[in-house]
């Protein structure tokens, strides 16, 4: 049974401070996988993989290439192949909206910046495969990258699906690699001889990759902080029901997945608590939603609403529903990964069709970014072209900075020059 508790400041604490706390057995196993890995390079992967994930990648049997999704395309029905096609659509379309563009600025006479966009040269796409292959996140993190323009995209997967290969055929993919936990996260980062290393690595993860991502973030740049699933629904009124389903929907990502529903009302809080037990009687009893349920999520009753919308902002939930009275308090909401407004919104097409990202920061680090977009696959550079009358207008000003932080030889670079 999902649990009812009153909004108190100690209950709000209590579930910050839960978030804050870093995974230190997490850590520990990552970085000692992340450790082998460098060391021992494809050997390591290899064994890991077997022990971890039961594969037998020796032998040539790391990558799966062309031939082999044309192989599976023969088990695929035509639906399945439709929503692929709609679903990159519109993930295109807002992939291409975000694109930065450049732009030239005259600051002033003899001064001009400019802003030239570059793709990132080579990014990794981690590709979560625990009991399933997410083929969305395939789309959500190759997309993007295909309309930055990046050259070379390196998509691991620990599984791969026959839904997943068809999913890369249809993207153009050359290959996937049958590697993933931390141990794929290190050969991203660092190479082995069958990995080749890359600049940036994207996509969710488990725990394990989750920790993995931040250990070698000084030396590989990452997305964001793609950790355990976390969705909150704002809600005065509403059909339980609904409220009900976004809530297990998210829940069922993982056992240490968190849903809350926040509601100044005591009536939908039990009306939404029996359709949980309701609905979630109807799942398998090995659908992660039946510990995550207990575990880590809540229905938390607010005093006020705004008590509730306060709480929203500090947890700053990856995924977010505002139920009624949307666009009132949606002025009044400052961090959150992203957003669903109204009770149409259902969280699972923002999961997969509706063209918004579905790689969100989580554990608040909404609070300084949203969801992955066109813009993270990018450099924006700044270029400055300076005239000589330029330079005569703006010279005494540098050398009057650089003085005061008694640095001479950028005094001096200016005063060479005039």
């Amino acid at each position: 049974m999902m649990r009812i508790e009153k909004l108190t400041r100690a209950i709000v604490e209590k579930l910050l401070r839960s978030r804050s706390q870093r995974d230190r057995q997490a850590e520990r196993v990552a970085a000692r996988i992340i450790t082998d890995v460098r060391r021992r390079g494809d050997r390591a992967l290899v064994e890991w993989t077997m022990r971890l994930d039961h594969t037998n990648i020796r032998g040539g049997k790391m990558w799966i290439r062309p031939r082999e999704f044309g192989a599976a395309s023969g088990s695929i029905n035509a639906s399945f192949a439709r929503a692929i096609r709609h679903a990159a659509r519109n993930i295109r379309r807002v992939a291409e909206k975000q694109m930065p563009r450049p732009w030239t600025l005259k600051v002033e006479p003899g001064v001009r910046i400019s802003q030239i966009v570059r793709p990132i040269e080579s990014i990794g796409c981690y590709i979560p495969g625990g009991r399933f292959s997410l083929v969305s996140t395939l789309l959500m993190t190759v997309i993007p990258a295909q309309v930055a323009g990046v050259r070379r995209i390196v998509i691991v997967c620990p599984k791969p699906s026959p839904e997943l290969f068809i999913a890369a055929k249809f993207l153009g993919v050359d290959a996937i690699a049958q590697i993933g936990g931390a141990q794929a996260i290190a050969a991203l980062a660092y190479g082995t001889r069958s990995i080749p290393r890359v600049d940036k690595i994207f996509g969710p993860g488990n725990r394990y990759v989750a920790a993995a991502k931040q250990l070698v973030s000084p030396d590989c740049a990452i997305d964001l902080n793609a950790g355990p699933t976390e969705a909150a629904i704002l809600a005065e009124c509403g059909n339980p029901r609904w409220i009900a389903a976004d809530l297990l929907a998210q829940a069922e990502h993982a056992p240490d997945a968190g849903s809350f529903l926040v509601t100044t009302k005591p009536s939908l809080a039990r009306a939404v608590q029996q359709e949980i037990a309701t609905q979630l009687a109807a799942l398998p009893p090995s659908n992660p939603a039946h510990r995550s349920i207990v575990k880590s999520s809540a229905i938390l009753l607010a005093p006020s609403l705004n008590a509730a919308v306060d709480f929203v902002n500090r947890f700053a939930p990856e995924h977010l529903s505002l139920f009624n009275s949307e666009r009132e308090i949606l002025r009044r909401i400052s961090s959150a990964g992203t957003i669903f407004l109204g009770p149409w919104s259902a969280q699972p097409l923002g999961d997969y069709s509706s063209g918004s990202n579905h790689v969100l920061p989580t554990a608040a680090w909404a609070h300084t970014r949203g969801g992955l977009s066109t813009a993270d696959f990018v450099k924006c550079i700044n270029v400055q072209s300076i005239s000589a009358a330029g330079f005569a207008r703006l010279a005494p000003a540098a050398q009057s900075l650089a003085c005061a932080e008694g640095l001479a030889a950028h005094e001096n670079a200016v005063e060479v020059r005039r």
